[in-house]
């Protein structure tokens, strides 16, 4: 802990030492304030406002060690927290393009270039294949840092892709889904994305392949109506905001107020939408209790 001290005020040599103060220990009065001093980096919780060391906060898989609220993870470290080993990764050989010249305040082009820079990531998409508790398994990771999760081209090339490589190695697919929508740079290309991830899925479930979502803060547009709603089983973390159109737009057309927990995975799950609601410290082992019921593992 650190404090502030006040200065002491310099006294004349010549003056007796009978008049000079007595020494005491200082006492911070009301208004002043004391705070904690770190040496690392902190994440402030967004729900109580605790500040904890980045790597405290890393080792807690991202969940507040004073509330258990769940913040948002990075999509590849929370695929290396998932797996107990990573063996390979999809999808780098796809590159993003701008075949409709898209400029809105900036150019598409810049705006990938920020985003990559930004997140260390070439799309929002992140496919890694590896063993999960000794079962191979292929799992894809939205990355909401990189242009809000947005769906593209290359998103729905790296999911078909997974998709594809887990039927060859007759492998479960999870996806952590977590995204705005569409990608409206890429227009109507963007919005096919919506039916190529789905005709994936389809082939999966016609190989007999388990395809487990996760639901996590947030999902929106057309990541929900298409692969996030697909699923043989959806999972979803706490307080996760989950739906199509957000809520500020449902309430200007319905005209009314949409009170907590509208769109929250707890709601979701008392109207059926959700299967279960899984704390992140037990969600690999809850995937892979369900993946070795629907694979009939040993």
């Amino acid at each position: 802990m650190s404090q502030e001290v006040k200065p002491t005020k310099v006294l004349n040599p010549a003056t007796p030492w009978t008049n000079r103060p007595v020494p005491g220990i200082h006492v911070p009065d009301a208004q002043e304030t004391l705070k904690s001093s770190f040496t690392e980096p902190t994440v402030e919780c967004p729900e109580c406002h605790a500040l904890t060391t980045r790597t405290a906060m890393s080792f807690n898989a991202y969940v507040c060690p004073q509330c258990d609220e769940h913040l948002r993870m990075k999509a590849r470290e929370r695929l290396n927290w998932f797996f107990d080993q990573v063996d390979t990764e999809l999808g780098q050989d796809f590159v993003a393009k701008d075949p409709l010249k898209f400029v809105d305040s900036k150019p598409y082009t810049q705006r990938m270039a920020e985003a990559q820079k930004k997140t260390g990531e070439t799309e929002a998409l992140v496919v890694l294949q590896g063993l999960l508790k000794g079962l191979p398994v292929t799992a894809c990771a939205f990355e909401f840092d990189f242009m809000g999760g947005s769906m593209g081209t290359v998103v729905g090339d790296r999911f078909v892709q997974a998709a594809e490589s887990a039927i060859a190695k007759k492998q479960p697919l999870v996806c952590f889904a977590a995204s705005g929508g569409a990608r409206m740079q890429e227009g109507m290309l963007s919005l096919m994305q919506m039916a190529r991830t789905s005709a994936a899925i389809e082939k999966l479930k016609a190989a007999k392949l388990p395809y487990i979502v996760v639901l996590t803060h947030p999902v929106y547009g057309g990541v929900t109506a298409s692969l996030a709603m697909l699923g043989d089983v959806h999972l979803a973390e706490p307080k996760a905001m989950i739906g199509f159109a957000g809520k500020r737009v449902i309430e200007q057309t319905v005209r009314e107020k949409l009170d907590e927990p509208f769109q929250r995975a707890e709601y979701l799950l008392d109207h059926g939408v959700v299967d279960q609601i899984v704390h992140r410290h037990s969600l690999r082992d809850t995937v892979y209790r369900i993946i070795s019921k629907l694979m009939n593992v040993n």
